[in-house]
Formats: structure tokens, C-alpha cells, sequence
């Protein structure tokens, strides 16, 4: 006998906004009013919209500083193991760890090195790829890739749905829309 065990629902209220200033406005307001799950949809990046959410800092740049270091020191490890350990080769009496000349090699894989680090870890912090979210669902949601400004806020325990619609409607919310799903 199969049973299928259904795990959580999440909810989430979807509120789309005239303008992107009035989506920032409302983002700021809703994380001072306790609501943290939160993020927004536009078409294009929105000035402010980071600090609206509380967004920490980018890890990006440690990412890359790590990445250009392991970089930095394979190429050097790999070099000085080459040509002066494992098949040192005199020629014409220079030496075996010679460092000038091995600076184009470690610059290029530390630049490897240090992109492919951001490429991969950009994908890992933004969850990529994410080919659905129950927010997929509304079908007034797909102006947010065109000319809409949409916040979607998920209701945690203690913040049913009913209060966080109540709340972006205060805040001048052009449309809303409650989703309920589970993310696969």
C-alpha cells in the first residue's frame, strides 16, 4: 500500500506596486513590522531594494579573494613541483625556482580560478537553478518580468496570511494574491 506523506504547505502573499520607489517603501516598512521572508520581483534591479530587505552583505568578494588564492598557490605548488622537484632541467645555469618567470602562469590561473569561484558560487547563493516556486503559479505574477513590482512575503507561524494581506494593502498594494504551495 503506497501513502504519500505531504509535507508542510508554505504560504506566500504576493502584492504588486505602482513603482519601483513605492515596492522599496513598502519592502523597508514590512521588515520593520517583523515580516523577514520577503523579496521582490522586477524587471530590472531596483536602487535601495537590498537595503529594504536586510540583505547582509555580498559574499562575492570573499569568493573571489578565495578563489584567486587557491589559484595563486596551485600554480605556484605546480611549478616549483615541476621544474625544480620532480624533472629539474639546467639550462644554461638558471635557476630551479625561478620566480619572473613563472609570474604569467600564476596570473592566469588565478584568474581562472577566482572566475570560476564566482560563477559557482554565485549559483550556489542564489539557489540556482530554481526551475519553480509556488509564486510561479499566479498568473498575474508574470508581470514582474516585464513592467511589474511585486513583493512576495512568505506567512511564517504567527503571521497568517490574513494579517500579512491586511498589512501590504495598507501599504498600497495595486493587487494581491495568496499562494499556497510547496517548493520541489
Amino acid at each position: 500500500m503506497d501513502t504519500a506523506i505531504d509535507g508542510p504547505k508554505e504560504t506566500w502573499v504576493l502584492a504588486e506596486f505602482a513603482d519601483p520607489t513605492k515596492l522599496v517603501e513598502a519592502t523597508r516598512l514590512m521588515r520593520e513590522r517583523g515580516f523577514t521572508h520577503m523579496d521582490y520581483y522586477a524587471p530590472f534591479w531596483v536602487h535601495g531594494g537590498s537595503e529594504a530587505l536586510g540583505l547582509p552583505r555580498s559574499k562575492v568578494p570573499m569568493l573571489a579573494l578565495i578563489g584567486a588564492m587557491v589559484g595563486l598557490v596551485t600554480a605556484f605548488t605546480f611549478q616549483t613541483w615541476m621544474n625544480s622537484i620532480d624533472y629539474a632541467i639546467d639550462v644554461g645555469g638558471r635557476p630551479y625556482l625561478s620566480g619572473p618567470a613563472w609570474i604569467p602562469i600564476m596570473f592566469e590561473l588565478t584568474v581562472l580560478i577566482s572566475a570560476f569561484s564566482i560563477v559557482f558560487g554565485l549559483f550556489g547563493l542564489s539557489k540556482l537553478p530554481q526551475p519553480y516556486h509556488p509564486v510561479f503559479e499566479c498568473e498575474a505574477f508574470r508581470s514582474a518580468s516585464t513592467h511589474g513590482y511585486w513583493l512576495s512575503v512568505e506567512a511564517r507561524e504567527g503571521q497568517g496570511s490574513e494579517k500579512v494581506l491586511e498589512a501590504v494593502k495598507a501599504l498600497g498594494a495595486t493587487q494581491t494574491a495568496v499562494v499556497n504551495g510547496e517548493r520541489e
